[in-house]
């Protein structure tokens, strides 16, 4: 069914209201320069105002600003920096998109959806890993996928479900809308902005006819062993049961992308051993140790359990994301290096706690530990370079650990458990 009437849903000063409200309120201003505290100073009057446009077909979307932010792996990730006004727009659309498309996607799509979470993802991967028969894992990377996606495809995606012309026609201004990085106004004829509040839900949808209703078919007409499938936005693990139908389902997948514009990353994609079985089989092969695979920023690794020695996966930190924040630690205590040794010792034990608020799974204390030790290491050369008299002496430097930087905690059961009290 489509759905032909939702315009009016959308521009309700209510729902921009509560959009606006939804909005992060000290993330940096678009191309307009006006801050989430400059629209609030006339709130209702702007609000009014935006409705109107909206509903007389009055609005334009203005270009989004290039920004880059830093990757774990070295390389640049380009954001999009939208003016303040579209982002109402946008997170307005999204609310009522939503209630559309997630009666829509299928189970194992858990990517910026609502009440889902990463780490709901790593649960449904763990306990599939465990009570399925998983021997074989697809770790698959889709090359620039924001950027590759097809607008004309998109479109027709959307038209699917979405009768409104207004709301497809607003859609198509912030696809068109265009980049300013350098001065310099870039269009393009493929890809959605990263940075907007849309462009998950639009890479939701696009993936969801390209690839779930898709896997979903294959795996029930093509396969003969099990296959579970773990997806959060482009990134996603499929597990095969047979080492041969994994091999097909490669091949299928790369002509099925081909299709709609997408391709896998040749050097990123890659079928690995990985199960029960993984580490003997490879043992008798003179193989060496099961592969690993990243997922979600969690290494994970074949093991077994002290207890009973029964299959278990091991959960590790991303050595690259650990390094990475490491790095961001180091520049911003440079920087806070002459501020009030309580203030600093305040902003690390924030770090520290929305550290272990993710990373915070069973088996992974080790490496929470070698993060805070890292940290608090970091934190003493900061405090030696400021001072007159040499470094810091360790006795007093560990008095300020115990006071300021938190122990390891885990925050998260163990999947088993949770995920089998949630589903």
């Amino acid at each position: 069914m489509r759905f032909t009437a939702l315009l009016h849903h959308v521009y309700q000063p209510d729902t921009l209201r509560e959009a606006y409200y939804g909005l992060k309120r000290e993330a940096a201003p678009g191309l307009d320069g006006v801050t989430w505290q400059d629209y609030g100073g006339n709130l209702e009057a702007n609000l009014q105002d935006l409705s109107g446009r909206l509903k007389r077909g009055a609005y334009r979307a203005r270009p989004t600003r290039r920004a880059y932010i830093d990757k774990a792996d070295g390389r640049k990730r380009p954001l999009g920096v939208m003016a303040l006004e579209d982002k109402i727009a946008q997170r307005a659309t999204v609310e009522v998109l939503n209630a559309i498309y997630e009666v829509d996607f299928l189970g194992f799509s858990y990517g910026f959806r609502p009440g889902r979470s990463p780490h709901k993802a790593l649960d449904a991967l763990y306990v599939a890993q465990l009570t399925r028969k998983v021997n074989w894992v697809l770790d698959a990377d889709i090359c620039g996928f924001f950027d590759a996606i097809d607008r004309n495809w998109l479109v027709k995606f959307i038209e699917h479900r979405i009768g409104d012309r207004r709301v497809v026609r607003l859609i198509q201004k912030w696809l068109n809308a265009g980049v300013l990085e350098e001065g310099e106004r870039i269009q393009s004829e493929k890809g959605t902005v990263q940075g907007g509040s849309i462009s998950p839900l639009l890479a939701n949808v696009y993936l969801y006819y390209v690839f779930d209703l898709w896997v979903q078919q294959w795996r029930s007409t093509q396969a003969r062993g099990e296959v579970v499938v773990v997806r959060y936005a482009d990134d996603f693990i499929v597990g095969f049961q047979h080492q041969e139908e994994a091999e097909r389902f490669i091949e299928d997948l790369r002509e099925r992308f081909a299709k709609f514009g997408l391709e896998l990353h040749s050097e990123k994609t890659r079928l690995i051993e990985f199960g029960p079985w993984a580490a003997e089989n490879r043992r008798r092969k003179g193989q060496g140790k099961p592969q690993t695979f990243d997922f979600l920023g969690f290494t994970h690794i074949c093991g077994r359990k002290r207890s009973n020695g029964y299959f278990t996966v091991y959960r590790q930190s991303m050595r690259q994301r650990l390094q990475a924040k490491l790095a961001e630690v180091k520049a911003e205590l440079r920087r806070r290096m002459c501020r009030p040794v309580p203030e600093v010792g305040h902003w690390l034990a924030t770090v520290l706690t929305g550290h272990y608020r993710y990373y915070g799974v069973p088996m992974n204390a080790e490496a929470l530990g070698l993060f805070r030790y890292r940290l608090a290491w970091l934190w003493r050369r900061s405090l030696s370079r400021r001072s007159q008299k040499g470094r810091l002496p360790w006795q007093r430097m560990t008095r300020l650990i115990d006071r300021y930087l938190p122990k390891p905690r885990i925050y998260h059961d163990y999947p088993l458990r949770r995920f089998g009290a949630i589903t």
